[in-house]
């Protein structure tokens, strides 16, 4: 017999998973949903040293009571954090952990990072605010759920009974790290996602394909994938699906994703034969001037912008990509000064940091004589898209162009660690008459396939000039692991653009 253990997110308790649990027990299952201290039936057993350790010792008590020989445990949203950190005390005695909704948490993070409202975060961190005197998040309003996930397809009944059994978070579980000796990445998981929350196993194939290491986990074959078409909730608004969908992941089931084992995407030969050039390294850019350049004849400059998040040891670093080295060579091959840079997007809270070094670059870039300072064009890739938004919100009389290629231009839900600003979808208001250059492929993953919508729609209304540039076959990264006709011609068809309106 396989035994559930569900925990659920911030605000909930056990009450949360009660028609998901009656189902699963009409299938034979041992379902134990669990309240953790502070939660649902029992706010009254909080105090001001409620934290993470906590709710991880509430599990590990259900866990040693449990005689089943299978246990599952689930954990949604938050209540992944309780469930990692108890696994990892007790590996002999979990057959498989369930993401449900929930983020990836390694050994030092705090549960906060994921909360996706910013004001929120701040004030966890602030020392007067809730976590320095063992206080509390109040409970949302009726309006404000969609500040913490999405509320897609919750019935208002729903949405009302979600208000009203919720309780206040005590702020130190958010607030103290998560701590795991290792042993817990030894056990099989399942992803189940939400698509109502902007992920699905599309955009996890892409992560797999793009090669970074922190998603290599990912193509292992004890992890499995589910989609649910929901939100954020579907204990509320799916609660037979989410049986289903439990029991098949309990058994082993589930969409298994395949590394190709071929080089990563990022270290893929760029898809044009470009000359090659000398690379002048200055700090953490790059130059690439074109051949035979008349010293006394500045040239107008693009500059890449990588995407990210990409861990801050990795090597080789995203300058020598080939393709983000490859676009600067070929704009080089065209007459135009190309330069690459490495930026400090290494997490989703560093978008700041990142903003930092490319405003940095361009300094260098406008200072170097061999460039006319007064024909600058800034080319952002994947989810350096964000990068655009200060640009995009005020841009300055030398930027002749920004281009974008298969970008994020909102953060993703979930992506609670991007500050407000780096959106571009709102801050193309701002654009005027700068010309922007999209490059859209046909099979992005939906999440990102709608911040993109997002940011034509916010563009049209404020009639921003916007050329895109259509890859249909094309996929996230398809300037390294898509050598096709039509994605050559897409990738020259966009340069050339981006020149023409420098030059012009």
């Amino acid at each position: 017999m396989t035994a559930f253990v569900l925990v659920s997110g911030c605000f909930t308790g056990g009450w949360i998973w009660q028609e998901a649990a009656d189902r699963l027990r009409d299938a034979g299952a041992e379902v134990h949903p669990v309240t953790l201290t502070g939660m649902g039936d029992r706010p009254a057993e909080a105090g001001p040293g409620t934290d993470l350790e906590t709710h991880i010792e509430d599990v590990l008590r259900l866990i040693d009571t449990v005689e089943a020989p299978q246990v599952v445990l689930v954990g949604h949203d938050y209540g992944i954090h309780p469930v990692l950190g108890a696994a990892d005390r007790r590996p002999e005695r979990v057959t498989r952990i369930v993401y449900l909704d929930a983020g990836m948490p390694q050994d030092g993070d705090t549960a906060a990072a994921l909360v996706p409202d910013q004001a929120v975060r701040r004030s966890l961190f602030d020392p007067s605010g809730p976590a320095a005197d063992g206080g509390t998040l109040p409970v949302p309003a009726p309006g404000e759920w969609q500040r913490w996930g999405s509320t897609a397809g919750l019935s208002d009944e729903a949405l009302a009974r979600l208000t009203g059994l919720a309780r206040p978070q005590p702020a130190g579980t958010l607030t103290r790290p998560l701590r795991l000796s290792g042993a817990v990445a030894a056990l099989p998981t399942t992803g189940i996602l939400c698509t109502g929350s902007g992920h699905g196993i599309a955009l996890v194939e892409s992560l797999v394909a793009g090669g970074l290491p922190q998603f290599r986990a990912l193509a292992d074959p004890r992890v499995g994938f589910f989609e649910l078409a929901t939100g954020h909730w579907p204990m509320l608004s799916r609660p037979g699906e989410l049986a289903e969908v439990l029991l098949d992941a309990a058994a082993g089931g589930g969409h298994r994703i395949t590394a190709s084992g071929e080089q990563p995407g990022y270290l893929r030969p760029f898809l044009l034969d470009v000359p090659e050039l000398p690379r002048e390294r200055v700090g953490r850019v790059d130059l690439y001037v074109p051949g035979g350049a008349d010293p006394g004849t500045p040239r107008p400059a693009v500059l890449f912008v990588h995407g990210g998040p990409v861990p801050a040891d990795l090597r080789p670093t995203p300058r020598d990509w080939p393709g983000i080295a490859g676009h600067a060579r070929y704009a080089a091959s065209l007459g135009a000064v190309g330069a690459t840079l490495d930026h400090r997007l290494h997490s989703l809270e560093d978008c700041a940091l990142a903003a930092e070094d490319v405003a940095e670059a361009v300094a260098l870039l406008r200072a170097d004589p061999r460039v006319d300072g007064e024909r600058i064009a800034l080319w952002h890739f994947s989810a350096g898209g964000l990068l655009l938004a200060d640009w995009l919100a005020a841009p300055p009389v030398w930027l002749r162009c920004t281009a974008a290629t298969y970008p994020v231009l909102a953060p993703l839900p979930g992506w609670g660690a991007v500050e407000p600003r780096f959106r571009p979808a709102a801050a193309v208001r701002g654009a005027g008459r700068l010309p922007i250059v999209l490059t859209r492929v046909g099979l992005e993953s939906e999440g990102i396939a709608a911040t993109v919508e997002e940011f034509l729609a916010a563009a049209k209304a404020c009639e921003a000039e916007v050329e895109v540039v259509d890859v249909p076959d094309g996929r996230h990264g398809f300037d390294t692991t898509g050598d096709t006709e039509q994605a050559r011609r897409a990738v020259e068809h966009a340069m050339r653009s981006v020149l023409a309106h420098l030059r012009g």
